[in-house]
């Protein structure tokens, strides 16, 4: 890999670097009819002639994230989610539609929005690879303008909450790949962006690391207020870091609300196990939108499906604790993964 070269930042009379009231309140995310088209080179059936085809990749994506949220944008590959990221970070100009950032408009305010938000993308570094970390960082504190005293005391929390010590002295070729990406994290807060892009920032971490990376994100956003917006194919990073999910599929927003809402509104069934504390080898008595999967261990173990959106688990309690005493219970959610899967798949909620 290749050093990067320094970009040269806007000085304090460029026009773009005047902040009216408007941009102040705007929303951190405004995309709306957002579309992007791609044209490729195909074969045609039956023939070696390769046509010029039209590919849509984001197809009319209308999306409002407001600061300070938490968002996890999911899908499968091939969903839209990378060309919509290029497109926010004004890396791609949208082929129709319209997209503010901080009120900004990214493609020709670019390196004003440099300024203000923080991306890890992907596999793309932002390191200079035959540096140590440490250099990388006084690099990217010159470039945004920090003074030695705040680089200082941001790389501290930094260094401290992500763990690198133990090699911010290391060339950055030299890292593991979970190394990296913890690094590639710090450089994205370094100059504590009022909106975060992370695409799989947990990808070659291990347990305790991921973790930790999951934990400093949450303890860094309630401290600055920032905005989240999280892509990742590991669920478990939505569940912790995000109050709200967009999935999106084919290119278009298959939905968007509430991550504690998500389950219900797909009407997933939850699994309900229940320990007796006397057997009893016929099925209970259940309200509508309950049923009886399995009785286990000669009568004490009953296992029952319900659906979220139609029964309380407080309510089906109820009506079993009127037939039998419960020991012991435990209640199973349909993972998230599973319910993107069946949206991937065609499954939308009502």
């Amino acid at each position: 890999m290749t050093s990067h070269p320094v970009p040269s930042l806007p000085t304090p009379s460029d026009p773009s670097a005047a902040r009216s009231p408007d941009v102040e309140s705007s929303p951190a995310l405004e995309l709306a009819q957002l579309r992007r088209d791609y044209v490729v080179r195909a074969a045609a059936p039956g023939s070696r002639r390769r046509r010029r085809q039209r590919v849509r990749a984001v197809d009319e994506i209308s999306l409002r994230i407001e600061r300070g949220e938490a968002v996890g944008f999911v899908g499968a590959n091939g969903a839209g989610k990378s060309t919509t990221i290029k497109m926010i970070t004004g890396i791609l100009q949208p082929t129709a539609g319209s997209v503010r950032v901080l009120g900004r408009d990214p493609v020709p305010e670019r390196r004003r929005l440099a300024r203000e938000i923080g991306v890890v993308f992907g596999q793309r570094s932002q390191l200079w690879w035959d540096l140590p970390l440490r250099d990388s960082y006084r690099i990217l504190g010159a470039m945004h303008r920090l003074t030695d005293r705040a680089l200082a005391a941001r790389l501290d929390r930094l260094v401290e909450g992500l763990d690198l010590a133990g090699f911010l002295d290391r060339p950055v070729r030299q890292l593991s790949l979970g190394q990296r990406m913890r690094g590639e994290v710090a450089a994205a807060l370094l100059h504590s962006p009022a909106l975060v892009v992370l695409d799989e920032p947990t990808i070659g971490l291990d347990m305790v690391s991921k973790e930790g990376l999951r934990r400093f994100l949450r303890e860094d956003r309630a401290e600055r207020g920032t905005t989240l917006f999280l892509t990742t194919h590991d669920m478990g990073d939505v569940e912790r870091l995000c109050d709200r999910i967009v999935v999106v599929a084919s290119g278009q927003v298959a939905y968007d609300g509430a991550l504690a809402g998500f389950r219900e509104r797909l009407g997933s069934p939850r699994e309900l196990v229940l320990d007796l504390a006397a057997p009893r080898l016929e099925a209970l008595a259940l309200p509508e939108g309950a049923r009886t999967l399995a009785i286990e261990a000669e009568g004490i173990r009953h296992r029952i499906a319900f659906s979220g959106a139609e029964l309380t688990v407080p309510a089906l309690l109820t009506r079993i604790g009127a037939q039998a005493e419960v020991q012991d219970l435990s209640l199973t959610e349909p993972a998230v993964e599973d319910l993107v899967r069946r949206i991937n798949a065609g499954d939308r909620p009502g």
